[in-house]
């Protein structure tokens, strides 16, 4: 049975450099996003390097969308070797106190709820004789408040309680957890901050600078570290690790 793993968010960024790096390893590679350009043309470069990989469009704000998507997924493929949580908003950036519920409450579905709600919805080909590795992409906001990131750093922290939970439930079912913090890495979201109201966010010349200094990290660098561990080589279950240390 061949190796397959779903990387979402897996347009651009990141989640683009890992599903092209899981694909050159052998791998196939479900590539989940939203519609757009960018995930069609990911498709198109995939099955060049991997013919049997496909790309599903799918909003992890909406849960009618993730059901049938996990349906569909299901209906393909008959083991998932490991999943990439990649897919996560910056935005709302803003004081918590004047941002509007409805906007708050979408970056923490899908930032975190998206993953509980995709990873249940997949949980018949994950785990049982063959086993599956769950990497949630985590962040420093994770561990540290900062002003103007209320949603962005609560669901964050969320996630990396949920792969705690996830890696000492999962053990037994031969599923192992982990998280991983990738550092400053040039992709859209790093423009996103940079495009904020500093009103709201004090931090933003902070990372401005970052990117002017050349401090942000290249997204091909980071999947090539960040590898072995979504293949499950390396880590430990329930790890939380830091790409800046691997």
């Amino acid at each position: 049975m061949e190796d397959v793993f779903l990387v979402t968010g897996a347009s651009k960024g990141l989640g683009r450099s890992l599903a092209l790096s899981i694909a050159s390893s052998g791998g196939i590679v479900i590539a989940l996003a939203r519609d757009s350009p960018e995930l069609k043309s990911i498709e198109i470069e995939l099955k060049q390097i991997s013919e049997k990989s496909i790309a599903v469009s799918c909003d992890l704000a909406e849960f009618s969308q993730i059901s049938q998507t996990a349906k569909l997924i299901i209906s393909s493929f008959e083991h998932l070797s490991g999943i990439i949580h990649n897919a996560g908003t910056i935005n709302p950036i803003g004081n918590m106190l004047d941002i509007e519920r409805e906007k708050w409450e979408r970056t923490i579905q899908v930032n975190l709820l998206g993953v509980q709600d995709l990873t249940r919805s997949l949980d018949s080909i994950i785990g049982g004789e063959k086993h599956t590795r769950l990497t949630t992409i985590s962040s420093g906001a994770a561990q540290r408040s900062l002003h103007g990131w209320s949603a962005y750093c609560v669901s964050k922290a969320g996630l990396d309680m949920w792969t705690k939970c996830m890696a000492e439930e999962g053990e037994n079912e031969n599923i192992s957890a982990l998280a991983i913090a990738p550092g400053i890495v040039d992709t859209a979201m790093q423009k996103e901050i940079r495009d904020a109201d500093e009103s709201s966010f004090p931090l933003l010349q902070n990372f401005k600078d970052y990117y002017a200094n050349g401090e942000l990290s290249n997204p091909e660098d980071v999947a090539i570290k960040l590898l072995p561990y979504c293949l499950g080589k390396l880590g430990n279950n329930g790890d939380r690790l830091d790409v800046r240390n691997l």
